[in-house]
């Protein structure tokens, strides 16, 4: 037994050495893996953001604004373009940051509401209510603005029926809520957008994007981050 039982001991510890080795090099590769997969996700969403706001429409819907102001008030289309070019800032300057604080995205979505208050005018509303103290908390550049986008795309503006956007904090969460008003020649939509948010969230929180359609309010539950 004592010539047996060092070499069993040794053998033991050697099959555990590499099984535990073994392991640690899986999980280790991948967590690489993961990693780049998310650097990968991460790349495509900011060039889908960046399509998204130098989309041929996005630019011809405010030439066609700004041309018509040129004409009109030149002071006001002075104004538009300089809020046109802050809202291009942001995109550039965000394309790769990861998260961003709330105040950052606030100021960023003020610029693109001018915009969207210039083009329809009476036929569309914006209601904002942030809590100050969560204006520091982190969230994915640019999901407000691709939030209210859709809202926009999805909804009918007209006098008749003008689209209401509220915007406000509850507990750690951001939520955008406007009342269904489909168009009528609206395409099915693909919910892309609502996807890429979902997955590019999953990578800083375990907090979930919570969608709410109960036939009258759209309302998506965005968590807030809190970096340590």
């Amino acid at each position: 037994m004592i010539e047996i039982f060092p070499p069993a001991i040794l053998f033991t510890f050697a099959l555990l050495a590499v099984k535990i080795g073994g392991e640690f090099f899986i999980a280790l590769k991948n967590s690489l893996i993961e990693i780049e997969r998310h650097k990968t996700e991460s790349a495509n969403a900011q060039l889908q953001n960046l399509k998204n706001q130098l989309n041929p429409h996005f630019l011809f819907n405010n030439l066609s604004v700004l041309t018509s102001l040129v004409h009109k008030n030149q002071d006001k289309a002075i104004a538009f373009i300089n809020e046109l070019a802050k809202v291009y800032r942001y995109v550039l300057d965000t394309k790769s940051s990861e998260l961003v604080t709330l105040q950052e995205e606030l100021t960023f979505i003020n610029h693109y509401i001018y915009l969207q208050k210039i083009r329809f005018e009476d036929r569309i509303s914006f209601e904002i209510k942030i809590d100050e103290r969560k204006k520091t908390d982190y969230l994915l550049p640019m999901c407000l603005q691709m939030l209210v986008e859709n809202t926009i795309q999805h909804n009918e503006t007209s006098q008749a029926n003008p689209l209401q956007v509220i915007i406000y904090t509850e507990n750690n969460s951001l939520i955008i809520e406007n009342p269904i008003k489909l168009r009528s020649n609206i395409a099915d939509s693909t919910k892309t957008g609502l996807k890429n948010i979902e997955m590019r969230y999953s990578f800083y929180t375990d907090e979930k994007v919570i969608v709410i359609n109960n036939g009258k309010v759209f309302k998506v539950i965005l968590p807030l981050i809190q970096r340590k």
